[in-house]
């Protein structure tokens, strides 16, 4: 009890702190209320500095096979199809992995799983959702419930990667300040090509049309198509299939019915703690911090916050540093979600909110021209990729 570490929840962020800590030699316990890790529509971004860091554990080239290389991205006028291109190639030199890879965040998930199987020190229960921590100056204790059956767990520290709902961070009475955007966007997934119908086209594409935008983003098999909905109309309308087929039929008009596979509502929060730590308990992912999905930073950040605090609290668990040294986690990665991630998120909504057809045309040709700067579109994709927050982090040691 004295070296383990609780984790509340046992998606990429808490699975990822898991194996960074039992890849150290400390146990961990990890608790997902979910009866199973769930194929859903949810991230399906990783920037560069992501693939790097998995790299160490064999992860990114499972990633990469069973993902989609994105070497480029793109915002663009339909269906005129002028567009600005984003060509990541330029960030060689700078990471391993100079591209997006466009894979489900579940395969990530199950390839962590699968790593902390061959580890010893390691628990991971699912249908066990914690519900409650309480701390003293000897560990902590989590109120675990699972079919029907409530339990108090104790270990040395806890992390709760439990998402925007966390247990954990309302257990340790932390507000989480900031706001709901007013729009709720419609997720759809089709096998139809659209590649083969829109000329140029990105694995990752930001579209704008008339009165409204959209974004086509590729994964095997599959486009996921995020419909910004009308604002004539309520929402529970546009879910219906007309509404959807109507909305794709838009994107690329043709005789025969579009084929969609999944549909999913969501709404986008902007919202981050006043603090990572309280004590013995720390929060990392979205549990800490929420930001609009236009970029895809979210579990990239969380990925990010994994690493830093599970290497932080390996060494301090194993002796090689002062327990000092997770104040430190804070400092390094708070700033960066509020400064960097969120505001980017933000900046990306905005523009693609834009409706005026004159100030689009102003923003694409900026955006244009920094894509034709070889040194422009460096700076550019150093912040959009998560390589400048992660180096402004580093640079935080005291």
């Amino acid at each position: 009890m004295r070296r383990s570490v609780l984790i509340a929840g046992a998606g990429p962020v808490g699975l990822t702190a898991a194996l960074v800590l039992a890849d150290a030699g400390v146990p961990v316990k990890v608790f997902e209320a979910g009866a199973h890790v769930e194929e859903d529509l949810r991230a399906s971004t990783f920037h560069p500095p992501t693939l790097d860091m998995l790299e160490g554990f064999g992860i990114t080239a499972e990633l990469l096979a069973q993902g989609l290389v994105c070497p480029h991205w793109q915002i663009r006028l339909h269906p005129g199809g002028e567009r600005a291109v984003f060509d990541l190639s330029v960030l060689e030199g700078e990471t391993r992995h100079p591209y997006r890879l466009q894979c489900e965040q579940w395969k990530l998930s199950r390839a962590l799983l699968a790593r902390l199987a061959g580890l010893p020190g390691v628990e991971v229960r699912f249908g066990a959702a914690v519900t409650g921590v309480a701390q003293d100056a000897a560990g902590v204790a989590c109120t675990v419930e699972s079919a029907g059956h409530t339990e108090t767990v104790r270990g040395a520290w806890a992390i709760g990667a439990d998402g925007a709902k966390s247990a954990v961070r309302k257990a340790i009475g932390l507000e989480f300040d900031g706001l709901t955007y007013p729009e709720t966007t419609l997720l759809a997934t089709t096998r139809f090509p659209f590649e083969a119908h829109l000329e140029g086209l990105s694995n990752v594409s930001y579209c704008w049309k008339a009165g409204g935008n959209f974004s086509l983003l590729k994964v095997p098999g599959r486009w996921r198509v995020s419909i910004y909905p009308r604002e004539d109309m309520p929402v529970e309308a546009q879910l219906a299939p007309a509404a959807i087929e109507a909305a794709l039929q838009e994107i690329v008009p043709r005789t025969q019915a579009y084929e969609v596979m999944e549909v999913r509502p969501y709404r986008v929060h902007q919202r981050i703690v006043d603090r990572y730590r309280v004590g013995r308990v720390f929060l990392a992912g979205d549990a800490a911090h929420l930001n609009s999905p236009a970029g895809g930073m979210g579990m990239n950040g969380g990925v990010h916050d994994a690493f830093n605090l599970g290497a932080k609290l390996a060494a301090v668990i194993n002796g090689r540093a002062d327990g000092a040294l997770l104040d430190l986690y804070d400092r390094q990665r708070r700033p960066v979600a509020r400064e960097q991630i969120l505001a980017q998120a933000d900046r990306n909504r905005a523009r693609m909110r834009e409706k005026d057809d004159a100030r689009r045309r102003a923003m694409l040709a900026d955006m244009q021209a920094i894509a034709a700067d070889r040194a422009r579109l460096k700076a550019h994709l150093l912040r959009t990729s998560m390589i400048e927050g992660l180096r402004q982090a580093a640079q935080v040691t005291g």
